[in-house]
């Protein structure tokens, strides 16, 4: 599986923390936060693939452009940037060695406890 830095995503991420679009919760809230099946597809059908993608940090080169299984990592709910997402994506990442997710997850994940002080 060839999977690499989604930067639409990054840069969409970078985007909703500047404007505050986030949600400062705990690690272990990502289960509850996370949207389901049935809230990704709804977005899916209304958004189509180009909205989609920017809420997966990860990109699967190996899967075709319109599947939703070539978008990896998501980090938020489809309005905002998660905490406990992108701290998911951090360790997820680490443990697969996607070293360029990692560390863009970790600069979003530094820009949130910025604004917790």
């Amino acid at each position: 599986m060839a999977v690499r830095l989604n930067n639409r995503a990054f840069d969409h991420a970078k985007r909703l923390v500047k404007e505050q679009l986030v949600v400062l919760d705990e690690r272990d809230d990502w289960s509850e936060h996370r949207p389901s099946a049935k809230e990704e597809n709804s977005y899916l059908e209304e958004h189509g693939f180009a909205g989609y993608q920017v809420w997966y940090l990860g990109l699967d080169d190996e899967q075709a452009e319109e599947n939703k299984g070539r978008y990896k990592f998501p980090y938020g709910d489809f309005e905002k940037v998660h905490r406990c997402g992108l701290l998911t994506v951090e360790s997820r990442a680490g443990q697969y060695k996607y070293t360029d997710i990692e560390l863009a997850a970790a600069h979003l994940h530094g820009m949130l406890d910025q604004l917790r002080g």
